[in-house]
């Protein structure tokens, strides 16, 4: 599916960093290992490197992280990127100084087993750092987000913070934003914004 998506010439997120990473990236320690989950078309993970982040982008599609390594060499930056599932994925232990989930809508099982190994494939101190549409956006006429038949994929706040209980929590909040990236994500959404780092 995604590799079908990720096969049109244009980059169909855009090629501008998320609005929530571009506020919250600092939060990671400067020049530290990031890991981007479901980075697709490398839009973050590029931003991250052009400042100065050491970045390793998974995705399931190949089509997608091909376009995010024509991205990173039109930027002049370098990414590491690993075309793997998130459920087998082998997140290593004290790896990262920073995690990224943007809309990275997993179901259920997939999305409890990848958070139950956040915390240890972190650093002392690493952050994780997660933005995502929360079932409100059914209701909304913005366009992004899972399907009303994909529910389980949706995220909340209570649910990151029952699964990610291990980290310290810095910002959580459910709230409703302007998103414009690419033609995909476009409009007033309701989004789950998490912020939290290892003890």
């Amino acid at each position: 599916m995604w590799n079908e998506r990720y096969s049109e010439s244009q980059y169909i997120f855009g090629t501008e960093p998320n609005d929530f990473l571009k506020q919250s990236f600092h939060h990671i320690k400067a020049g530290g290992r990031v890991l981007c989950l479901a980075e697709g078309e490398g839009r973050n993970a590029v931003f991250l490197a052009q400042n100065g982040y050491q970045v390793t982008g998974v995705d399931l599609s190949i089509v997608g992280l091909n376009k995010a390594q024509q991205l990173a060499k039109d930027k002049g930056v370098t990414l590491i990127t690993q075309v793997a599932d998130l459920n087998d994925y082998d997140f290593g232990a004290q790896q990262w100084d920073g995690i990224v989930s943007i809309w990275a809508h997993m179901p259920t099982a997939v999305r409890q087993r990848v958070h139950s190994r956040i915390a240890s494939a972190l650093k002392p101190d690493g952050v994780f750092i997660v933005e995502a549409y929360t079932e409100q956006q059914l209701m909304m006429e913005a366009v992004g987000g899972p399907s009303a038949s994909e529910k389980d994929r949706f995220g909340s706040l209570a649910t990151l913070q029952y699964e990610l209980a291990e980290l310290e929590q810095l910002v959580g909040v459910e709230r409703q934003r302007m998103i414009s990236e690419g033609n995909r994500h476009q409009g007033v959404s309701a989004v789950v914004q998490f912020i939290a780092y290892k003890r």
